[in-house]
């Protein structure tokens, strides 16, 4: 009972005089900030269909009136903030523009026209289709039309 009395107060003591290893440093670690994330996105895809088939990029295109609808299907995945779609349509003869529009999207699917197009005369239509998240992520197709 004696040596039961004696570590009883032996073990305090002994606990007590334990180090944690030195001195706490003079200033104290703030917060550890994780690394920004990081998403990247894929880059623009994306398909061109006029009359519900997808344009033959090697032969011109016959249009039946002044105004062509064209249809811009992005088949890459979309980003967040949406993508902007150019439209410039300029004539093969002079490089003059004959029309030019901007449309935003934040669907698949996007809808633009041709306008202005003359009988017999062969334009040079170039589709860009841009990312608004990063504006270096962007993609063109040209194609040829003309009215009949």
């Amino acid at each position: 009972m004696k040596l039961f009395k004696l570590a009883l107060v032996a073990i305090p003591f002994v606990l007590f005089s334990c180090s944690k290893g030195g001195d706490t440093p003079a200033t104290t670690p703030g917060p550890v900030t994780p690394p920004p994330v990081v998403i990247t996105e894929a880059d623009i895809a994306f398909k061109i269909e006029i009359d519900a088939k997808e344009v033959d990029y090697t032969n011109p295109i016959a249009a039946l009136a002044a105004t062509q609808k064209v249809n811009i299907n992005v088949t890459s995945s979309l980003p967040k903030d949406g993508v902007t779609i150019d439209v410039v349509t300029k004539k093969n003869k002079d490089n003059t523009e004959v029309s030019k529009s901007s449309t935003s999207g934040t669907g698949a699917a996007n809808e633009a026209s041709i306008t202005s197009l003359s009988p017999g005369v062969l334009c040079t239509v170039t589709v860009t289709v841009t990312s608004k998240t990063k504006s270096s992520n962007s993609s063109s197709k040209t194609f040829q039309i003309a009215q009949k």
